[in-house]
């Protein structure tokens, strides 16, 4: 898949990840981000704002509140807390008690996608929203949080029961508010954030079913249906997880297609489960390096540079606009995998996908990264307005500082106890 295999010059082939400079840079980064989304994501009604470029609330007034955005910033506040960032405890705290109090249907059971001030704005049961409460209740557990335990309870129960499929190995995706059925559409996106949810939770729990159901989803999404079609992750399926080629749906969850950033994400997540799983699944390991090169080969922008958001099923651009996370996914990816694979080519990778980001996403001046830009890399809005989260940014500053051994947050711990 590569054109030519990559050689770094001997003088200068040590991984950056290894230098304390660069290891002060990121630390840097990550301390921006944070002081970014901690300054004003807090709204003191309960749950978190999502903030415009300048850091200011997208709906000052009577906001609403997304169950993916309370969670991610749960997990973030987490991540602060191990690190020892002062005031992330309170955070936690803060999101936790909007997370059990607010998003849980305490009538239906299960957590509702959004609400306001006033109450529900969207009261549907979406598996992609509680692939992130699970991820939320993981992480609060590891820094003890008294909501962790009945929250991890709660919603394994809801997955269980409402959206796991036993009979295919992976989660359904939406349900109305009363669980029924809206659609028969079945998506890789909530599936995939589900292995990585599934993963902190059997990391913090020592439960095996949690780190089962993440192998299973893996080699339904993975090894079925993307190793087959070239490296490439198919998005949309029918009800009987037949691959659904024509589907248009949210461009924002749901991209036509085939996603760059997805097989990306997929890349390191992959990686982690293979080592978490104790090396058993070989497999992993190849499907891992096959998915980082292809989005690359295909997805990466050669005259300007960045990821297009979506190509069509012949490998050319839908979208042209390139968004934050697919960069900083890459970043997470090529560092995790480079610290298993000596190839050259992981290492030239993750330089130059840092290159991309400090020059045209860090908002040196205003602090967080600009979530979108046109084709020629200025800024735009079509899908995103103003930075829409910490998590993936935060997360390609963090993971290159710790051992590429399982989730950020249990490396983080493990090399706090000088394991």
């Amino acid at each position: 898949m590569t054109d030519a295999p990559i050689h770094l010059p001997k003088t200068n082939a040590g991984a950056w990840q290894d230098r304390p400079f660069h290891r002060q840079y990121l630390t840097a980064q990550a301390n921006q981000l944070f002081d970014f989304f901690e300054a004003t994501s807090v709204n003191p009604k309960g749950g978190f704002f999502e903030l415009n470029d300048d850091g200011t609330p997208v709906q000052p007034d009577n906001a609403t509140r997304q169950i993916h955005v309370t969670c991610r910033m749960i997990h973030c506040a987490v991540i602060g807390s191990l690190l020892g960032r002062p005031g992330s405890a309170a955070i936690v705290d803060h999101g936790m008690n909007y997370l059990w109090t607010k998003h849980r249907d305490t009538k239906h059971g299960g957590y509702v996608w959004s609400l306001n001030d006033d109450g529900y704005q969207d009261d549907t049961k979406q598996a992609y929203g509680h692939a992130f409460v699970l991820l939320a209740g993981a992480s609060a557990k590891l820094v003890g949080h008294p909501l962790a335990d009945q929250v991890i309870a709660d919603v394994t129960e809801v997955i269980n029961t409402k959206f796991w499929d036993e009979s295919i190995g992976a989660v359904r995706e939406e349900f109305g508010n009363d669980w029924s059925e809206i659609t028969a559409y079945r998506g890789q996106n909530s599936n995939m954030h589900l292995t990585e949810a599934l993963m902190a939770a059997f990391e913090a729990t020592g439960d095996a079913e949690y780190l089962n159901k993440a192998q299973r989803i893996a080699e339904l999404i993975i090894r079925k249906n993307a190793t087959a079609l070239d490296h490439r992750v198919a998005e949309h399926f029918h009800s009987d997880w037949s691959l659904d080629k024509e589907f248009k749906g949210s461009e924002m969850f749901r991209p036509s297609g085939t996603t760059p950033g997805h097989a990306l994400e997929w890349s390191r997540l992959l990686y982690q489960l293979y080592t978490i799983g104790e090396k058993k699944h070989a497999w992993m390991t190849d499907a891992a390096r096959g998915l980082f090169q292809q989005a690359v080969t295909l997805g990466w922008d050669k005259a300007h540079g960045g990821f297009f958001y979506t190509l069509d099923w012949d490998n050319q651009p839908i979208m042209r606009e390139k968004l934050w996370w697919p960069v900083a996914e890459a970043i997470g990816a090529a560092a995790f995998i480079g610290a298993h694979d000596s190839d050259d080519y992981f290492q030239h990778w993750y330089r130059q996908l840092w290159d991309f980001a400090d020059a045209h996403l860090i908002d040196h001046a205003r602090g967080g990264w600009l979530s979108e830009l046109k084709e020629d890399l200025t800024p735009t809005s079509r899908l995103f307005v103003g930075k829409p989260d910490i998590y993936h940014a935060l997360q390609a500053c963090l993971i290159p500082l710790y051992p590429a051994t399982g989730s950020l947050t249990q490396a983080i711990i493990e090399a706090d106890h000088g394991h």
